[in-house]
C-alpha cells in the first residue's frame, strides 16, 4: 500500500491551493477560522464560486456535473479547503440526496433537481429523525398515504438541521406496514413551501438556532416525488448514510483546529510562562496530536484502498468514531486553556448578525458555544455506539 503522493497529485494540490488563494473570499475564511457563525448567504456565495469552477460536487459522476477526481484527489481537495478556511459545502444536497437521486431517481428527478443542487438554487434539509426514532430510525411514524396522483403526509421530524433555510426536504415516510419495521418505508421529496409544513426552532444549549422540528399536516406531495420504488426507502437511507459518514472524520479541519489550540496555549500564561510549556498540558496536546496523526494515516489507508479499487469496510465507522472524539477533545482543551474566559457566552442573534460582548481575548469568546455545539458530533450520522456495533459485527463477527 503506497501512502506517498505522486508528482501528479502534488501538482493537483498546488492547483487547488492556487484556486483557494484567488477565489476564497477573505471575510468568509476569517469568520470560519475565528469560529464565527456563517450566514446562509456566506455558504451560497462560496458554493456558487465552486460551481463556477466546476468543483461543487467532487463525488458525482462527470455526466451529472462531477469532477472526475479519484479518491486521492478528493482527499487533497478537502484537506486544502480545510487548511484555507473554506466552508464545507452544505451536505444535504450535494453529499446526501444528490447521490440518492443519481442512483435511484427517475430521469425527470435527475433533470430537475441535480442542476438546482449544483447551482445552490435549492437548499435541502433532511427529514429522518423523529421523537422516538433516532438511532432506532426504523421506528419512524410519519405516514404518507397515496391518494390518486399525490401523497398526503402527516407526522413530525426533529433535529432537522438548517431547515429554516431550506426549499426542499428529503424524508423517510411510512407508506405501509410490514412484518419488519424496516419494511414499508419510502423516500419522498417534499417542497418546504407546501401548505401544512411548519418549521419550529429548537434553540440548543450553545444558544444557536441550528436545528428544528418540522411538522406535516395533510401535506400534499406529487407522486412523482417518490424516489425509486415504494417501500424501498430503508435501502436508500442506508445508501445515503454511507455517504454522510464518509466525511464526518474531518481530519483537515481538526489539523487546523490543532494549530489554533497550540496558538491559544502559547498566549495563555501560567505562573509567568506560556501554558504550552506546562508539562501536563503539553502532554495533553501531544497525545491529541498523535491520535490525529494516526487518524490521518487511517484515512489515507482507506483512500489508498479506494484508489486501488477496493471499497472501504468498517474503516468508515472507525474514522467516524475517532474523528468525532478528536473534534470534541479539541474543544475541551481550548476551553481548558482559556480558563475563566471560557465561561459560557451566548450571543444574541439579530437576523443574520450576532451581537454581544466578550470578556478576555477575542479567541475565547466563541469557545464555550463551540464546545456545547460539538457534543452532538458523536451522535449524528449514526451514534458512535452504533458504529461500535458495526465494527464488532464486521470484524469480530458478533
Amino acid at each position: 500500500m503506497n501512502l506517498n503522493y505522486t508528482p501528479e497529485e502534488e501538482a493537483f494540490r498546488e492547483q487547488v491551493r492556487s484556486f483557494l488563494r484567488a477565489k476564497l473570499p477573505g471575510d468568509i475564511s476569517q469568520k470560519l477560522k475565528h469560529h464565527k457563525p456563517l450566514s446562509k448567504e456566506d455558504h451560497v456565495r462560496w458554493q456558487k464560486i465552486l460551481h463556477q469552477q466546476g468543483w461543487m460536487a467532487p463525488g458525482w459522476p462527470v455526466e451529472y456535473g462531477g469532477t472526475g477526481w479519484n479518491a486521492v484527489q478528493k482527499h487533497i481537495f478537502y484537506d486544502e479547503c480545510a487548511e484555507a478556511g473554506a466552508p464545507p459545502v452544505i451536505a444535504f444536497g450535494v453529499n446526501m440526496v444528490g447521490p440518492v437521486i443519481i442512483a435511484f431517481g427517475s430521469p425527470q428527478q435527475k433533470q430537475h433537481y441535480l442542476p438546482r443542487i449544483l447551482s445552490s438554487e435549492d437548499w435541502w434539509c433532511q427529514g429522518y429523525s423523529e421523537p422516538g426514532a433516532g438511532s432506532d430510525l426504523a421506528s419512524l411514524k410519519t405516514r404518507a398515504e397515496l391518494r390518486g396522483d399525490h401523497y398526503v403526509v402527516n407526522g413530525q421530524k426533529t433535529w432537522n438541521t438548517l431547515g429554516q433555510h431550506a426549499d426542499m426536504i428529503f424524508c423517510l415516510v411510512r407508506t405501509a406496514s410490514g412484518s419488519k419495521k424496516q419494511e414499508g418505508i419510502s423516500f419522498l421529496l417534499i417542497d418546504m413551501r407546501s401548505p401544512g409544513v411548519t418549521v419550529r426552532p429548537i434553540v440548543t444549549i450553545d444558544g444557536g438556532h441550528e436545528v428544528n422540528e418540522v411538522w406535516f399536516e395533510n401535506v400534499e406531495v406529487p407522486a412523482g416525488n417518490l424516489v425509486g420504488e415504494e417501500g424501498r426507502g430503508w435501502s436508500y437511507a442506508k445508501f445515503l448514510l454511507s455517504h454522510e459518514r464518509s466525511g464526518i472524520a474531518q481530519v483537515g479541519r481538526s489539523k487546523r483546529e490543532l494549530r489554533l489550540l497550540k496558538y491559544i496555549a502559547s498566549q495563555e500564561q501560567v505562573d509567568g510562562h506560556p501554558l504550552i510549556e506546562e508539562p501536563r498540558f503539553r502532554d495533553k496536546i501531544a497525545r491529541l496530536e498523535i491520535d490525529l496523526m494516526a487518524l490521518e494515516l487511517t484515512e489515507m489507508r482507506v483512500t489508498s484502498a479506494e484508489r486501488e479499487g477496493r471499497p472501504p469496510g468498517p474503516e468508515a465507522s472507525i474514522l467516524k468514531i475517532k474523528g468525532t472524539e478528536i473534534q470534541q477533545s479539541l474543544t475541551e482543551l481550548m476551553m481548558e486553556a482559556v480558563g475563566p474566559y471560557a465561561l459560557p457566552y451566548i450571543p444574541q442573534q439579530s437576523g443574520e448578525n450576532w451581537i454581544g460582548e466578550t470578556v478576555g481575548p477575542a479567541y475565547a469568546g466563541p469557545l464555550a458555544s463551540r464546545y456545547f455545539n460539538y457534543r452532538k458530533v458523536t451522535i449524528y450520522g449514526g451514534s458512535n455506539e452504533i458504529q461500535r456495533n458495526i465494527i464488532a459485527q464486521h470484524i469480530l463477527g458478533l
